[in-house]
């Protein structure tokens, strides 16, 4: 008889970030001494007919407003045909950005991994098992961190030599602030002449800058340090085709897109339009691990390369079946506080600063499905409510 979707469970819990607060604005996470952020996270079981549980936890409160409006369809349904779910919650959330697929998918596919007694990265066939790592850091803060281009380039120095390829710099926050572009300039010359001859070396500013002229003149610092690539600068969000084709006809440095554009077909027009030169996939924001390697498989036709956005052990599997990827993001690193993991993992899965190997690189988990343990007891512990779909 063919498993069935018996049940699923979601539960919303907080964990704390210590030394953590926001920037003058209330959204970028920043250093902070002595600040604690709370951050709510979601943890989603899918109970089946075969005693296996499809687990993952993620995700944010739109996409589980979402799950709470699909949910009941997979009820009853067989677990394996995910690519029948995908095409019908897509189209069931198709006046939504769809987030709300990411999370189901992820854990469908940890039930696949378990009822086949193998990780998702043989699912999907392997291609490598280790991956090279770049580090990833907070923005910019006023606390004694990362509050100068001089400190950014320490701090660029100490992950150099830690063993990472390649260093990414979210920088100066506010977009009212007089000096935030001139000291983005000042940060991308200090880190590109400290270690810019031994790393790759990439500017992302979240979608900060308010003109075309900030805009091309950071990325022409970025040009005269040789930075391997630079990412959603402007405030449209990081979705105008034109703005950004027309950003790149005036650079030399690659320009990354599509972190913010929500669905397939939008995606492969950003790319058919010579809008981008790398790609962005997150299996979380864009329809799960299905729909991420939808996209590293159309950035493949197109010959262009997929980067997969944040750390994670979805985003593991995904890298360690996509021959057109470059590297893992391990974000956010800090000089002086932990990254944003939550203390959900058993077993020893890690995304902190240490994490890497001697080559820069991490590992991708070799237990069936997502191959982590999750630590149910502490999500419960600090849970903040729930749904169950029966």
């Amino acid at each position: 008889m063919d498993p069935r979707i018996t049940r699923i469970q979601t539960t919303e819990f907080s964990y704390p970030i210590e030394d953590v607060g926001t920037d003058t604005h209330g959204f970028n996470l920043t250093y902070e001494p002595g600040a604690v952020t709370e951050r709510k996270l979601f943890a989603i079981q899918i109970e089946t007919t075969e005693g296996i549980t499809g687990e993952y936890v993620g995700g944010n409160s739109p996409a589980f407003a979402q799950i709470n409006t699909v949910a009941e369809y997979l009820i009853g349904k067989n677990p394996l045909h995910r690519e029948r779910h995908w095409s019908e919650l897509k189209r069931a959330l198709r006046k939504y950005d769809r987030m709300g697929i990411g999370p189901l998918d992820i854990a469908l596919w940890d039930f696949a991994g378990k009822y086949h007694d193998a990780p998702i990265h043989e699912l999907l066939g392997t291609y490598r098992e280790r991956l090279p790592t770049y580090a990833s850091t907070y923005h910019a803060d006023d606390s004694g961190g990362l509050n100068s281009p001089a400190a950014y380039a320490d701090f660029a120095e100490e992950c150099r030599e830690r063993g990472f390829p390649a260093f990414k710099i979210h920088g100066w926050g506010g977009g009212d602030d007089a000096r935030q572009i001139d000291r983005e300039i000042a940060t991308v010359h200090a880190v590109g002449e400290r270690v810019g001859s031994g790393m790759d070396l990439m500017l992302d500013p979240a979608c900060e800058y308010e003109t075309f002229a900030d805009a091309l003149k950071v990325g022409k610092a970025c040009d005269k340090q040789e930075f391997y690539w630079y990412e959603d600068p402007y405030r449209d969000g990081g979705t105008s085709q034109h703005a950004h084709r027309k950003l790149g006809e005036h650079l030399d440095t690659p320009i990354l897109q599509t972190e913010h554009v929500r669905g397939l077909e939008p995606f492969t027009d950003f790319i058919a339009s010579g809008a981008t030169d790398f790609v962005r996939a997150d299996p979380e924001y864009d329809g799960g691990i299905t729909g991420a390697m939808k996209r590293a498989k159309i950035a493949e036709g197109f010959g262009l390369d997929v980067e997969f956005h944040a750390p994670g052990p979805a985003q593991r599997h995904c890298i360690a079946s996509t021959r057109n990827a470059n590297y893992y993001e391990l974000a956010l690193v800090h000089p002086k506080c932990a990254n944003t993991q939550p203390p959900v993992y058993l077993g020893g899965y890690s995304d902190q600063l240490d994490t890497i190997d001697s080559e820069g690189t991490v590992g991708v988990p070799d237990d069936p499905g997502l191959g982590v343990e999750y630590d149910w007891e502490y999500i419960e512990s600090r849970a903040l409510g729930g749904r169950e779909y029966e």
